[in-house]
């Protein structure tokens, strides 16, 4: 299983829409709108790191009122 926190800029005024929607696709943990740098931080997971690519490029990006994604894989050192 791999894990991986995504940062996400939005659109002014869409960080709360954006995290309902990010959500409800499916391997995403949780979905907060935060203050800061980025708008909404999320915790996701998949069974393999090209899963997980494929769900932020296929799901997570395709959200309107998203600008920017940044992905961070959780390591276990």
């Amino acid at each position: 299983m791999v894990q991986a926190y995504i940062l996400i800029q939005t659109e002014v005024g869409k960080a709360s829409t954006v995290a309902d929607l990010i959500g409800e696709i499916p391997g995403v943990v949780q979905a907060e709108d935060v203050t800061g740098p980025y708008d909404v931080i999320v915790r996701a997971q998949a069974d393999t790191v090209d899963d997980l690519g494929r769900m932020v490029v296929a799901k997570v990006q395709q959200v309107d009122g998203i600008t920017r994604t940044l992905t961070c894989p959780v390591v276990h050192l």
